[in-house]
């Protein structure tokens, strides 16, 4: 997001930053001090890494290896990209909302159309990748977890396409609150996998498959959907997903001369939304970074919603891929380095923002953009009618109707 019309002095190279050490930690803070006699660098706190029982060591060592021969092979990168190009429809559009920036303190607000991409989201840009990268390492089986159902339906989709078998966790209230993808997953030919431990939803869906990839890591790939995990999960999804930001950065600057939202662009602010759920005063939510504390969760130091004890606490959101008490390393870096912004919308105004763009564009997008969405009527009215906003459109909401019937009495 920009304040004001920022003029584009030459194309500033689009580079990942920040990069995470080999070790795939985030590191805040360090900073050096010269000593007499020589010079040290302060630590700092590192967000990341890789928490993971000794049995998965050597399959995230093999991971990490092989992905990071793949990034580097002009064949695997041809490959992924016709995928991307002619399977899952890149790229995706840039679309002027213009009666939802009129809601939005008339500024402009820009949709990057990832609900548009085979599939229903964005989800399929990582999974591709992954279950390229699977088969390049001699695996037969790929495992995953979702909330949603959204990263499920990419990785039956993908592993269909590409003839691996595929089993996904979800967690049993999701299958509930998610039906229509549950069927999807059926349909291409995946075993879905109800969890009924815990809250029975996204966390508790990783717990069972990183039990299974233990199991049968000899033979099976997990592919985890989000920027999180031991490493080298949260730079290789990111890695997969960065597609998205080159696309947008060239619309941006073709349709309005004007820099979009990119981390090394020091004149765009960074916004970004979490699950609110009822309210934070209420404990019914899942903002971690707004919320939560340093801790581990799933392989990874990050903030987690916990206890003082360093019990994870239980999480709401009407949102199933929201529903989650972590969040990737990357946002802590953020975060705590003061780069981007977090707010915590909360489930009503979400679902506010979710009719608003129904209304005013003709377009049902996923409950988990609509937090975006709310946050991009908030950030327009304060930015007024000079403001630019890019919001990332991350999926359909075909798989959401019926909540949103329920939430809307219709």
């Amino acid at each position: 997001m920009t304040e004001t019309a920022t003029p584009h002095a030459g194309p500033a190279e689009p580079d990942i930053s920040p990069v995470p050490d080999a070790a795939g930690h985030f590191v805040v803070g360090a900073v050096g001090i010269a000593e007499k006699g020589g010079a040290c660098e302060a630590p700092g706190v590192a967000y990341g890494g890789r928490f993971a029982p000794e049995a998965l060591m050597a399959a995230l060592d093999e991971l990490a290896a092989a992905y990071e021969q793949a990034r580097k092979d002009p064949a695997f990168r041809a490959e992924l990209d016709g995928l991307l190009r002619g399977y899952a429809g890149r790229p995706t559009l840039l679309y002027h909302a213009e009666r939802f920036g009129q809601q939005a303190g008339g500024c402009t607000v820009l949709l990057k159309r990832e609900d548009l991409a085979h599939t229903g989201s964005h989800k399929i840009n990582n999974v591709l990748g992954q279950v390229l990268l699977a088969g390049r390492m001699g695996k037969t089986r790929v495992i995953a977890e979702t909330g949603a159902g959204q990263h499920g339906v990419a990785t039956a989709t993908a592993c269909a396409l590409l003839g691996l078998d595929c089993a996904v966790y979800m967690g049993e209230e999701d299958t509930r609150r998610q039906a229509l993808n549950v069927s999807r997953m059926r349909m291409l030919g995946a075993e879905v996998i109800p969890v009924t431990t815990g809250t029975r939803t996204l966390k508790d869906a990783m717990n069972e498959a990183f039990r299974d990839w233990v199991r049968s890591v000899g033979y099976t790939h997990y592919c985890i959907g989000s920027v999180g995990g031991p490493h080298p999960f949260p730079m290789m999804v990111r890695d997969f997903q960065r597609v998205i930001g080159l696309e947008a950065r060239e619309q941006v600057l073709e349709t309005t001369g004007r820099l979009p939202a990119f981390i090394p662009d020091t004149g765009v602010r960074l916004i970004g939304c979490e699950a609110g759920g009822d309210g934070l005063d209420t404990g019914r939510h899942a903002a971690t970074l707004t919320g939560g504390s340093a801790g581990v969760l799933h392989g990874m130091r990050t903030f987690v919603l916990q206890d003082a004890e360093g019990q994870t606490l239980g999480t709401h959101s009407i949102s199933a891929g929201l529903d989650y008490p972590g969040v990737g390393p990357e946002h802590v870096w953020l975060m705590e380095t003061g780069r981007a912004q977090y707010r915590a919308v909360t489930d009503a105004e979400a679902m506010h923002a979710f009719s608003v763009l129904c209304t005013t564009e003709g377009i049902i997008p996923a409950i988990e953009s609509a937090h975006a969405l709310a946050g991009a009527l908030e950030a327009g009215r304060e930015l007024g009618p000079g403001g630019l906003i890019v919001v990332n459109l991350s999926g359909r909401g075909d798989k959401d109707v019926d909540t949103a019937s329920k939430w809307f009495g219709v």
